[in-house]
């Protein structure tokens, strides 16, 4: 397959997501921000519409799975802006009310799992957090995901493997967002668990594509291939999770250093040694999820994504500061021509405000 017949592709599916499918999730966004605007109590309004406000750009990111071959292109975007909209809302509850209870973080999480489990019974996710009455917000994005999920064909083949996803991305919310006096040490006992099935990476790697949202779509719209075998289950799963979804939050994060030093949130960028193996860790990531990518059923799609994921997080203006600078050039320059493509691409949306 030549280069250019794969370039030629590849930015038709950038188009379409841009051109198709960003209105549709502006629309489902617009819907959640009219939802969220009459929750009862003042602090759980102020967060959802906050999540909404400020990390639209990740419904944008992960709705490009909405146009993998086969998939039903409305309806799946709808499932990913829910889900996606339940991560974010969450990730500012344990994050900005000021709350460090590891319990009350789990029970929210359950809404994660809950999602991608229709047949499991709608719980009181406020169970032991001090704020409560949202009118019923975070209950109606979890309904929405289990309408969307219980439509998609063949969803019993992955879904044991979403769930997993899911229960990483919650086990990883709820120590991140601990104490300092201890959530090094139940971050460790964590990943010392998991990583012997991983080896090659270091536990902040493990941790941070534990964050990522990438693989559960992917697998979610892995149900249109027809037939699904078992291998290409596996595979997916083992392209995103620890490579692609790595590569993502790793970038997501070298975007949001400078903030994250000023406001003493985690970061995983800061437990690498130096710049040069913060550079060095983030190209071997790249070049792993790129060579995994090339090993998919629908190659040219999975490769977009890794293009779209360097040129989305690396147009961001933070990256003009050092270090990401020097690292931001390092890895378009691994990425090659298409996504030095995507990346202009990126910073002409930017400048238009569409991402």
């Amino acid at each position: 397959m030549s280069s250019l017949f794969t370039a030629s592709k590849s930015l038709v599916i950038v188009l379409q997501l841009v051109l198709r499918v960003f209105p549709l999730v502006d629309r489902e966004l617009t819907h959640w921000r009219q939802y969220a605007s009459r929750c009862p109590s003042p602090e759980l309004k102020t967060q959802a519409l906050a999540s909404i406000a400020s990390k639209k750009f990740h419904c944008q990111g992960g709705s490009v799975f909405s146009l993998y071959p086969g998939v039903k292109t409305v309806s799946f975007t709808k499932f990913i802006v829910a889900l996606q909209t339940i991560s974010d809302y969450l990730d500012n509850l344990c994050d900005r009310a000021g709350v460090r209870d590891e319990a009350a973080f789990r029970q929210l999480h359950r809404a994660m799992t809950d999602a991608l489990e229709p047949e499991s019974a709608i719980e009181n996710y406020y169970a032991y957090y001090p704020l409560k009455n949202d009118g019923g917000y975070l209950a109606a994005l979890v309904q929405t995901c289990r309408a969307e999920v219980a439509r998609l064909p063949s969803y019993s083949k992955v879904k044991p493997l979403v769930l997993t996803l899911a229960s990483l991305y919650s086990d990883l919310q709820v120590y991140k967002h601990l104490d300092l006096s201890e959530r090094d040490q139940k971050m460790n006992q964590w990943t010392s668990a998991s990583l012997a099935a991983y080896p090659g990476i270091l536990p902040q790697e493990f941790a941070a594509a534990s964050g990522s949202t990438l693989g559960i779509f992917m697998l979610a719209a892995l149900t249109s291939a027809s037939p699904l075998s078992e291998d290409q289950v596996q595979n997916t799963f083992h392209a995103y999770f620890p490579w692609i979804d790595g590569l993502h939050i790793l970038l997501d994060y070298l975007i949001d250093l400078a903030e994250d030093a000023e406001n003493g949130d985690l970061n995983f960028i800061t437990y690498y040694q130096d710049t040069d193996q913060i550079k060095n860790r983030l190209i071997h990531f790249t070049r792993q999820s790129f060579s995994a990518s090339s090993q998919l059923p629908q190659s040219i799609f999975a490769l977009t994504v890794t293009s779209g994921l360097l040129a989305m997080y690396l147009s961001d203006p933070k990256t003009a500061l050092p270090p990401s600078r020097e690292i931001k050039t390092a890895l378009l320059n691994e990425g090659g021509c298409y996504t030095k493509i995507l990346y202009k691409l990126c910073q002409l949306l930017r400048q238009y405000r569409r991402l």
